[in-house]
């Protein structure tokens, strides 16, 4: 198969899946497949709440909005066009995926595919629906697809080389099992906003995405934000109001619960003095990046030079930075469930890595 060949049936998923997000869903015409697909994606969709609580019909419908959009020809010819692929040399690429948010192993997989190389997929079971039907799909559109991927539920044993998401304890798992062969190990990394006081009331309705798309469960959402001293946190309290539907969402708002009766018992009152809430999300003072869900950890900082000294120093703590100050690397507020293609996870090229793999 050729590169032009995998850019243009890339494309053509995406497109199957600009039926299907991020506002509505819409049936439209001259879908390749529709007859087939249409309808049990849909089902799958609107169903995916009753198996994972997190995936609401509104995050899978942002999810498969974003892989529309990124799935277009031109940004896929951008993407792919520096890499000699696919290469002449397949292997087989074990692929672990995490379920955190909708379709989250994706590009994973579309790299393997457009490298050239084999899938075998050892899916999450909070997300283990969508990626089958897609792949098949794929296979539908194009036969050339069939028996580049296989799913799996053990160990990956006959595997060449691995990619691998999870947690800092199941990183440990992995290189146990996968170390000894070529790889790429994931561990937990988080989104950062650092605010200057400067920001509109569109930059922080942006931030409250950022924060708040996704339940917060992505690796790229903002969960600790470092704030001029004496920054009014009420602002962000204003800004994140539009996600007051998640005050109904049972399981969000258990663990909001929770959290905060965890903090709020703490012994020290200078600890409990830090925490503002607005019945939504709970702010704890925090030096930490993981907070857990319904909880964004705050730092108040002086100098924004120190700031950018931390931020070096805990890079592999961080996925993304989102600022307006002159931060490396910092992008728009609003952006950060928004990857291109090439914005890889933890900044390793998964790309260069399966190219790489045949010799």
């Amino acid at each position: 198969m050729t590169k032009q060949q995998i850019i243009k049936d890339f494309a053509r998923l995406g497109n199957f899946l600009s039926q299907f997000g991020p506002k509505k869903i819409e049936r439209k015409e001259n879908i390749a497949g529709n007859e087939l697909f249409f309808e049990p994606m849909k089902l799958l969709i609107e169903r995916a709440h009753e198996t994972n609580p997190w995936f609401t019909k509104d995050n899978v419908m942002r999810a498969m909005g974003y892989w529309a959009d990124a799935l277009q020809e031109n940004k896929i010819e951008k993407w792919l066009k520096d890499y000699d692929i696919p290469v002449k040399k397949p292997k087989k690429t074990g692929i672990v995926m995490a379920g955190n948010i909708p379709l989250v192993g994706l590009h994973d997989l579309l790299s393997v595919l457009a490298s050239g190389h084999h899938a075998i997929v050892k899916l999450s079971s909070s997300d283990n629906k969508f990626i089958p039907l897609l792949v098949k799909y794929l296979e539908h559109i194009n036969p050339e697809w069939k028996g580049r991927v296989e799913f799996r539920d053990g160990i990956m044993k006959d595997a060449d080389a691995f990619i691998a998401t999870g947690s800092d304890n199941s990183a440990r798992y992995f290189d146990y099992y996968f170390g000894k062969y070529p790889h790429i190990i994931r561990k937990n990394r988080n989104g950062v906003a650092v605010l200057t006081g400067d920001e509109t009331e569109k930059d922080l309705e942006g931030l409250a995405d950022d924060m708040m798309q996704y339940f917060g469960l992505g690796c790229r959402n903002v969960s600790k934000i470092f704030v001029p001293e004496g920054y009014d946190l009420n602002k962000i309290f204003k800004a994140s109001l539009k996600y007051a539907p998640y005050t109904q969402h049972r399981k969000y708002m258990n663990n909001f619960r929770y959290n905060k009766a965890v903090f709020t018992m703490t012994p020290d009152p200078a600890e409990r003095e830090s925490l503002r809430e607005n019945g939504l999300i709970l702010f704890k003072k925090d030096h930490g990046y993981a907070s857990p869900v319904g909880v964004i950890y705050y730092e108040p900082y002086e100098n924004l030079d120190d700031i950018k000294k931390i931020i070096q120093h805990d890079k592999d703590k961080i996925q993304v930075v989102v600022s307006k100050a002159d931060i490396p690397g910092a992008i728009p507020f609003g952006t950060t469930q928004k990857p291109e293609l090439w914005d890889y996870a933890d900044g390793v090229d998964t790309m260069r890595f399966l190219e790489k793999l045949e010799g």
